[in-house]
C-alpha cells in the first residue's frame, strides 16, 4: 500500500498578519516509498475582501512576480465554497501535509477553518543539509529558498520558481523526497 503525504503551495497578496488573501492553492501527493507525485489540487481562487487595492504595495507582490493575474482571480471560485473539497483533500492524507515554508501557509489554511495532520516543514529539513553560510550575525544555516534547495538536490536540472501554487508544490514534493 502506498505512503501518500500531501505538499501544499499558496500564494497569497501579502503575509496574514497584514491582512493578505489566499489567491492559488496547489496540493500534489508524494509517495514517500516511490517518490512519486501526483497533482490532487489546483485552482486560483478569491476571498472575500479581494479588490483592485490588492495589486499595489503592500500586497501587490504575487502580481508583479509571477503571471497569476488580477483577472483570473477575479474570475475565480471563491475559496470559501470550495473549503469542503480542500478539507476532504486534506482528510485523505493519512500520514499528514506538509508545506516548504509550512510556517507562512499553514496558518493561513488553520485561518481559513482547514485542519489537517502536519509533518516537518520542508524547508527546515533541508536546511542542514543544503547548509548555506549563515546570515549576517547569525550562526546556523540560512534557510534555503525552493530555488536553492532544487539546486543542492538537482544541480543538473536548472529551474526557476513560478510563485504558481501547483507548479511550486510539484517541485517542493521532489525536494522532500530527497
Amino acid at each position: 500500500m502506498s505512503k501518500l503525504i500531501g505538499i501544499v503551495d499558496i500564494e497569497t497578496t501579502g503575509f496574514l498578519k497584514n491582512g493578505g488573501l489566499i489567491v492559488e492553492i496547489g496540493i500534489v501527493s508524494l509517495d514517500i516509498d516511490t517518490g512519486k507525485v501526483q497533482p490532487v489540487f489546483s485552482s486560483v481562487v478569491k476571498e472575500d475582501g479581494f479588490s483592485e487595492r490588492h495589486l499595489n504595495e503592500p500586497y501587490g507582490w504575487i502580481f508583479q512576480n509571477s503571471d497569476l493575474t488580477y483577472d483570473e482571480v477575479i474570475k475565480s471560485p471563491n475559496l470559501e465554497d470550495l473549503l469542503p473539497q480542500i478539507q476532504e483533500i486534506c482528510d485523505s492524507f493519512e500520514y499528514g501535509l506538509t508545506a516548504f515554508n509550512k510556517k507562512f501557509d499553514f496558518p493561513f489554511l488553520k485561518d481559513r477553518g482547514l485542519k489537517f495532520k502536519e509533518l516537518s516543514c520542508i524547508m527546515l529539513r533541508a536546511t542542514p543539509i543544503v547548509n548555506l553560510p549563515p546570515n549576517f550575525g547569525y550562526t546556523e544555516p540560512k534557510w534555503p529558498s525552493v530555488e536553492e534547495a532544487w539546486a543542492y538536490f538537482f544541480p543538473e536540472r536548472p529551474y526557476e520558481e513560478k510563485h504558481r501554487a501547483l507548479d511550486d508544490a510539484l517541485h517542493e514534493a521532489e525536494i522532500a523526497y530527497q
